[in-house]
């Protein structure tokens, strides 16, 4: 099995370099300069040698550059890569422009999962790739050893890729998060065991079955519950609350369950929250 290096003992750089372990292949180096860095490293990589950036990079097979975005083509710039090696970025939001120029052959590989700073289960994640066509079998034995799986996105549309992905888990946090303190406000004492069962079956329901899996209100056209619900919501929650509803109201209206008079109404009561005026 290819020898891996990682650039860079972050949570996402250490929990994948466990995980190739874990799959038989040997991380040779690790290179790590803060303190939550190099205890991380110690943790999930304890066998492994933490080494300057050259030195990991000249004892791997596959250089794996576990660093911010913006400082992927400038670190991968100070390498010395040999056109002998893979190199292998983790970003969702580039591809392998950001690699442009280095010896080696580059690889863009997102894992879509979270990283909390600990071991990971890769298991049945489903990578994000776009490589060269020579990388593609390396690309897939990679990821098939960590129980995973790969889909192939186009170089110029890894961008869209990405803000779909920041767009239903990062949002979908914020969403939870000021759901989670409406009902706290409305005196729910335990709002995450109000939520949890709730929000379980509605994204296993959306998964499987996308917008058909929508209920509630404005799936239903009850226009006085919406508009009930913005009296009662203030600040930040009201207005995401009005933006998902135009975007829900587009939505049923498109597939028919509303009808259109039903839709204006709908129109009218968020216009009128815009711009501020009280409910009727």
């Amino acid at each position: 099995m290819e020898r891996i290096g990682i650039i860079g003992a972050g949570r996402a750089g250490s929990a994948l370099g466990a995980a190739l372990a874990a799959a038989g292949h040997p991380v040779t180096g690790v290179s790590a300069r803060s303190r939550a860095s190099l205890d991380r490293a110690a943790h999930l990589l304890p066998h492994v040698p933490v080494l300057p950036p050259d030195q990991v990079t000249r004892q791997a097979d596959v250089v794996l550059l576990a660093v911010p975005d913006d400082a992927i083509g400038p670190v991968a710039a100070t390498l010395p890569l040999t056109p002998d090696q893979y190199v292998v970025h983790l970003s969702g939001a580039h591809g392998l422009g950001v690699l442009q120029g280095t010896e080696a052959t580059p690889v863009a590989l997102h894992p879509p999962m979270t990283f909390p700073g600990g071991l990971v289960d890769l298991t049945g994640v489903v990578f994000t790739a776009t490589a060269p066509a020579e990388a593609t079998a390396f690309v897939e034995r990679l990821v098939k050893g960590l129980g995973a799986g790969v889909q192939w996105v186009a170089e110029e549309q890894r961008a869209l890729y990405h803000a779909g992905l920041v767009h239903g888990a990062n949002h979908l946090t914020i969403l939870v998060s000021q759901a989670y303190d409406v009902l706290k406000e409305a005196g729910v004492r335990d709002p995450a065991a109000a939520l949890g069962p709730l929000l379980s079956a509605t994204l296993d329901n959306t998964l499987r079955s996308g917008h058909d899996a929508l209920t509630g209100p404005i799936a239903r056209g009850d226009v006085e519950t919406v508009e009930a619900h913005l009296a009662v919501l203030r600040g930040r929650t009201a207005s995401t609350y009005a933006e998902l509803a135009r975007a829900t109201v587009e939505r049923v209206t498109e597939d028919g369950r509303i009808d259109g008079a039903t839709a204006g109404r709908f129109a009218e009561l968020l216009k009128r929250h815009r711009t501020g005026e009280a409910p009727r």
